[in-house]
């Protein structure tokens, strides 16, 4: 079964942990022997490494090669923000990329931006496709999207061990059609029918504030 679970924002992340178990499997599938030395990279030769990492899983992912695309990581674990999902291992990451592809049978991430960190790629880019299948529940609309996420590769050494996601989820489900702008008159009347109370509180409070004077 894939494995799927809540993430705690308040505790270390898992894809940081495990360096024992990720090392002993990384180096088992590389063929690495007991008592083989590895090279040690200098900040350039690991910075080219990692980014080449990160470039071969995401041609792979926009391939829908995702065994490829899996296999860049010495530890497979998806985290995606928005939701607060976790997808770990290769069963359950494999689950995720397969709903996406079933919601979006053309969808292509595109990279824009590289930046660096200590233990990270961080990627600035746009998620496209065309939804025509279902997804998170809903059936498919035959809609484009096209919105902007960040990408944080976590790494442990040379070993990519976490993809992180952050983006707006309220921008792909307006972009289907489920959502809308709060500020557009069809939002405000959607907010109005599907929120009354909350709405009723929020212009209750406005009109005391507006004469309760200085």
């Amino acid at each position: 079964m894939p494995t799927q679970q809540r993430l705690r924002f308040d505790q270390p992340a898992q894809c940081r942990t495990r360096d024992q178990a990720v090392e002993g499997s990384h180096d088992q599938a590389v063929g690495l022997g007991p008592g083989h030395t590895k090279p040690v990279l200098d900040s350039a030769q690991m910075r080219q490494h990692r980014e080449a990492t990160v470039r071969e899983h995401m041609e792979a992912e926009n391939a829908h090669d995702f065994d490829r695309c899996i296999a860049a990581f010495a530890n497979p674990r998806y985290e995606i923000v928005a939701t607060g999902e976790v997808w770990d291992g290769h069963s359950g990451v494999n689950t995720l990329l397969q709903a996406n592809k079933k919601g979006f049978p053309d969808f292509l991430f595109h990279p824009e931006t590289f930046h660096y960190a200590p233990d990270a790629v961080i990627v600035e880019g746009r998620f496209t496709g065309t939804h025509l299948g279902n997804w998170r529940g809903l059936p498919p609309t035959g809609r484009k999207v096209d919105f902007r996420l960040i990408i944080v590769f976590l790494f442990q050494g040379d070993r990519m061990v976490c993809e992180r996601t952050y983006f707006d989820i309220g921008t792909p489900l307006s972009q289907v059609g489920v959502a809308r702008d709060p500020n557009s008159r069809a939002g405000k009347i959607a907010l109005a029918l599907n929120h009354p109370i909350v709405i009723g509180k929020a212009l209750v409070r406005s009109m005391r504030h507006r004469y309760a004077g200085p």
